[in-house]
């Protein structure tokens, strides 16, 4: 069957690409993930006067890495990924992952959640709509993108740290019934619409790989051995 394009997302158990490179359910189903190392990187310019002022300041954008390793695999199991990989040349061309850890929220939540008003690149928290027919919600921890109509290359992954309702908010803060207050790490890297989405349920991050060498190795099991170092990649 003829397809629009090919899969640019890495072969999960819950994301199966054919051997002729599109997504589709049947095709074959990545391996699943053995551990996951996720990290948080921040430049950060620190000084400290001789009375012991202390002088901070974001120097460089911030940034996600994620290690990955996978159980020892047949070759069936170890080549979807493997050929997934090597088309991307190293770090010549991104892709996506999806980390099980952040695939669904940490509260059972349907409907759709809708930034409420522009915001602003650099802005450390959104609020957000739509809480009149979205059943459950949000919470610390969870991780979201937003699709925005007016920018397709917002492609950043954050994080929620804090969750302002109509109750729990600062005096200073005016949230309706039916609103709620995200606050975010990083903040925005990009301004957002009024309306865009909030991207839930299984966000993507876009990565590229950190080296231009892949490699694996091969046990006297006849099963391969494989680990995969990432960190995110903005368009």
């Amino acid at each position: 069957m003829a397809f629009s394009s090919f899969a640019n997302r890495l072969p999960d158990p819950n994301y199966k690409i054919t051997e002729s490179g599109n997504n589709s359910s049947s095709g074959l189903a990545g391996p699943g993930f053995k551990t996951v190392k996720f990290s948080s990187e921040q430049p950060t310019s620190f000084s400290r006067t001789n009375s012991g002022r202390v002088i901070t300041r974001a120097i460089v954008g911030h940034n996600w890495k994620i290690n990955i390793t996978y159980n020892p695999m047949t070759r069936d199991q170890f080549e979807p990924v493997y050929s997934f990989l090597l088309e991307k040349r190293g770090r010549l061309k991104p892709f996506f992952v999806a980390l099980p850890q952040y695939s669904s929220s940490r509260t059972t939540t349907s409907g759709t959640i809708s930034v409420d008003g522009a915001a602003s690149a650099g802005a450390t928290n959104i609020k957000v709509d739509g809480f009149g027919s979205v059943t459950g919600g949000l919470r610390p921890g969870d991780m979201f993108t937003i699709t925005d109509s007016n920018n397709s290359n917002h492609k950043k992954i954050y994080q929620i740290t804090r969750v302002a309702d109509n109750t729990n908010r600062l005096t200073t803060d005016t949230i309706a019934t039916d609103e709620r207050r995200y606050y975010i790490t990083p903040p925005l890297e990009k301004d957002v619409s009024n309306n865009s989405t909030i991207q839930y349920s299984e966000p993507l991050v876009r990565v590229v790989q950190t080296a231009d060498i892949q490699e694996y190795s091969l046990g006297t099991n006849n099963l391969y051995s494989f680990a995969l170092n990432l960190e995110e990649a903005q368009p």
